[in-house]
């Protein structure tokens, strides 16, 4: 009898080549959902009457927006590379449709940051323009939020990375949820009103809930987000959702309290965002990932008759 083949690649190389992308498109993972999330908060702060909420969405948003467009530059080699892609509108294209929403995005969130500032302008014909042009831009740039929000989602499980790409149901309730709970973390710390507390409550049961999924139904391919540097990274951020949640519920008598479970929920999305990347990536690295799912797949109908 011959033993059964052990599995091994070429030289053991990958088969699969991971994605050209540094940590730079971890950190613009995190930015861009801190950025949807905190402009969700802030129209959220608008039409509830919360200027709090309203002023740190908003300037949180711009600033999150800022840091991903260094981070998406910073990829991408030369600053006009972003400018290209805007020449084209491709459907099919998770990429060309990013930066569409990034741009629409970022247009409606400046115009909200800078109506923002009107109320430190002592002319009175600029307070009374600008705030209601800063209103509609607030909710426009809420409303393309959730795009912005997971956009990037389908851009990662559009690659052939196998982790990634079976992860496609998952991944964008991961990352909407990681967004919302972002957004959350910048109103505990700034007004701990309870439409901020119910925010973080909805954005950490869909985090958790999709990591959960990814982390326990895809097989062989749960493997990379359990061990290793993905590992340790989503099992943090999931101890500092838990407590983020925690604080914020049962914290809300105390400002403190409230300020760090915003602090935990913020490093918690991080985390999420740059273990999601790194499960991926350590997927792409290893063959086996590639070729023994393949040999599962092909072995599914003849177990079946």
């Amino acid at each position: 009898m011959v033993p059964k083949a052990q599995f091994r690649s070429y030289y053991g190389r990958p088969i699969v080549r991971p994605a050209p992308w540094t940590h730079d498109i971890a950190a613009y993972l995190f930015t861009g959902g801190l950025a949807a999330g905190s402009s969700l908060l802030a129209a959220g702060g608008q039409l509830t009457r919360r200027p709090k909420l309203r002023r740190a969405g908003r300037v949180t948003a711009l600033g999150a927006l800022a840091a991903s467009g260094y981070f998406l530059v910073a990829d991408l080699g030369r600053p006009e590379r972003f400018h290209h892609m805007l020449r084209v509108a491709k459907p099919t294209s998770p990429m060309s449709m990013g930066t569409w929403i990034l741009t629409a995005f970022g247009a409606a969130a400046g115009a909200a940051a800078v109506a923002e500032a009107a109320s430190l302008v002592p002319s009175r014909l600029v307070r009374r323009v600008l705030p209601p042009i800063g209103a509609a831009a607030g909710l426009g740039a809420a409303v393309v939020a959730p795009a912005l929000a997971t956009y990037t989602a389908v851009l990662l499980s559009d690659t052939a990375t196998p982790s990634w790409h079976v992860a496609y149901p998952e991944l964008p309730f991961v990352f909407a949820g990681s967004a919302l709970a972002s957004g959350a973390g910048i109103g505990l710390i700034a007004d701990p009103a309870p439409p901020t507390r119910r925010m973080a409550v909805l954005g950490a049961a869909l985090e958790l809930y999709g990591a959960h999924r990814i982390e326990t139904t895809k097989g062989l391919l749960s493997e990379p987000y359990a061990t290793g540097r993905a590992g340790k990274l989503l099992k943090a951020g999931r101890t500092l959702t838990a407590a983020g949640v925690v604080g914020a519920v049962l914290g809300r008598r105390s400002r403190v309290v409230s300020a760090l479970s915003g602090l935990s929920l913020l490093t918690a999305s991080a985390m999420t965002r740059f273990g999601i990347y790194e499960g991926g990536m350590a997927s792409a690295r290893d063959p086996k990932y590639t070729v023994l799912p393949q040999r599962e797949r092909l072995t599914e109908p003849a177990d079946g008759q």
